[in-house]
C-alpha cells in the first residue's frame, strides 16, 4: 500500500478538498512560469526559415527572368512600313466623279476618279481625221509615183526611138559623103546638105529624149520622196491617234495596285493637273522596319523568327521573320549626312534598319504604316 494512504484506506489528498485546490493552483502557476522560456525560440526559427525561403525564391525568379530576357534582342524604335502609292492624274481637266471613299479597300485597276473626257474625245476625232487625210495624201503620192514610173518608160521608149533614128541618119550621112567623095556628080550638094541637116536634127531630138529620161528619173526620185513623206505623215497621224486615245483613257484615274484609300483630297469639280496628288493608296503588303543598335547586328541573322508586339493589337499573337539588313545606318542616307572629319567627335552607337516581314496577321487588327511595334528576336 502507498505510503500516502492512511490506515483507514483513503487518499489524504481526497480527504481535504481545500488542500487539493491549493496544490492545483500552485501547480498551474508553476507551469505558467516555465512555458514562455521555449515558445519564442520556436517562433523566431520559423520566421527565419520563411524569410530565407522567400528571398531564395525571389533570387531564383529574378535570375530566371534575367536569363530568359538575355536570350532576346529587342527594340522599341520600330514601326510598320510599306511603300505608299501616291495617286496623280496624267492629264489635266475637271473632276466629274470620285467613286471611292476614305479608307475604302480597293482592287488593282479600280477607278479612283474621273476627269471630264469631252475635250479628249474631240481631240481623238481630230487625230483620226488627220490620219485619214494623211492616208489620202499617201495614196496621191503613190499615184504620182506610178505616173512618174510610166513617164520614165515613155521617155526611155522615146529616147530609144530617137537614138535609132539618129543612128540611121548618121549612117545615111556617111554613105552620102562616101558617094560624094568618089563621085561629086553622083550626089548633089543640096542633097548632102539636107541629109546633114536631118542627121543633126535627129541627133538633137535624141539628146532631148535623153534629157527627158533624166527628168523622168528625177520625177521618180521626187515621187519616192513624196511617198516617203506621206508615209511619215501617216505614221505621225497614227501616233497622234494613239496619244489621243491614251489621253482619253487617262481621264479615268485608276489604282496601280490594291490597298486602302487614304489622304483623299480631291472632290468633284476640282480642276487637276498632271502630278497633283489626289489621294494615297496603302498596299496590303506591310512589314516592320526595326532600327536595332549596330552592336546588336552580330546577333541578328536573316531568316530568324521574330515575335512582334503590336501596340494597336496588344492581345494579338503576331510573328515574322528577318528578311534583310540594310547596308548602312539611317544617318548615312539623310539629306545632310554627318561629316565627322572636322571638329570634335563623340562616338554614338548608330542604328541600322532591319526589315521584318509579317507572318499571318489577325483579321480584326487594323494595321498601317507608322504604327509602333516592338520586335523581339530570340538569339539564344
Amino acid at each position: 500500500m502507498d505510503s500516502t494512504t492512511s490506515a483507514t484506506g483513503r487518499d489524504p489528498r481526497s480527504a481535504d478538498p481545500t488542500q487539493n485546490n491549493a496544490l492545483a493552483a500552485q501547480a498551474g502557476v508553476d507551469g505558467s512560469r516555465a512555458g514562455p522560456s521555449t515558445e519564442p525560440r520556436r517562433t523566431n526559427r520559423t520566421a527565419l526559415i520563411v524569410a530565407a525561403t522567400a528571398v531564395a525564391a525571389a533570387v531564383l525568379i529574378i535570375g530566371l527572368l534575367w536569363w530568359y530576357e538575355s536570350g532576346f534582342v529587342t527594340t522599341d524604335d520600330a514601326f510598320i512600313d510599306t511603300r505608299i502609292v501616291m495617286v496623280s492624274p496624267r492629264v489635266p481637266g475637271q473632276v466629274i466623279a470620285v467613286p471611292v471613299a476614305d479608307n475604302q479597300q480597293i482592287q488593282p485597276g479600280a477607278v479612283l476618279a474621273r476627269i471630264d473626257p469631252a475635250p479628249y474625245r474631240i481631240a481623238l476625232q481630230q487625230a483620226r481625221a488627220a490620219e485619214r487625210l494623211a492616208e489620202t495624201g499617201r495614196g496621191a503620192a503613190r499615184a504620182n509615183a506610178a505616173v512618174a514610173r510610166a513617164a520614165l518608160q515613155q521617155a526611155l521608149a522615146a529616147y530609144a526611138s530617137a537614138e535609132a533614128q539618129a543612128a540611121n541618119a548618121r549612117a545615111d550621112l556617111r554613105r552620102y559623103r562616101f558617094l560624094h567623095k568618089r563621085n561629086a556628080k553622083a550626089v548633089a550638094r543640096t542633097q548632102m546638105d539636107q541629109v546633114a541637116t536631118a542627121a543633126r536634127s535627129i541627133s538633137a531630138e535624141a539628146r532631148a529624149a535623153l534629157q527627158r529620161v533624166v527628168g523622168a528619173r528625177a520625177q521618180i526620185a521626187a515621187a519616192r520622196a513624196a511617198l516617203a513623206g506621206a508615209a511619215a505623215r501617216v505614221a505621225s497621224a497614227r501616233a497622234e491617234v494613239k496619244a489621243a486615245r491614251l489621253n482619253l483613257s487617262y481621264t479615268a484615274v485608276t489604282a496601280a495596285q490594291g490597298g486602302y484609300v487614304t489622304q483623299k483630297s480631291v472632290a468633284v469639280g476640282n480642276y487637276v493637273t498632271p502630278g497633283q496628288e489626289l489621294m494615297a493608296v496603302v498596299p496590303a503588303k506591310l512589314w516592320v522596319t526595326a532600327n536595332f543598335k549596330e552592336t546588336d547586328l552580330p546577333l541578328i541573322h536573316v531568316g530568324e523568327r521574330v515575335g512582334i508586339h503590336v501596340d494597336a493589337c496588344p492581345n494579338a499573337d503576331v510573328h515574322g521573320r528577318v528578311t534583310s539588313i540594310q547596308r548602312g545606318s539611317g544617318e548615312a542616307f539623310d539629306l545632310l549626312p554627318p561629316q565627322n572629319a572636322t571638329g570634335n567627335y563623340v562616338k554614338i552607337v548608330q542604328r541600322v534598319p532591319v526589315r521584318i516581314d509579317f507572318g499571318p496577321l489577325p483579321h480584326d487588327c487594323v494595321l498601317g504604316p507608322g504604327m509602333s511595334v516592338e520586335p523581339k528576336i530570340r538569339i539564344n
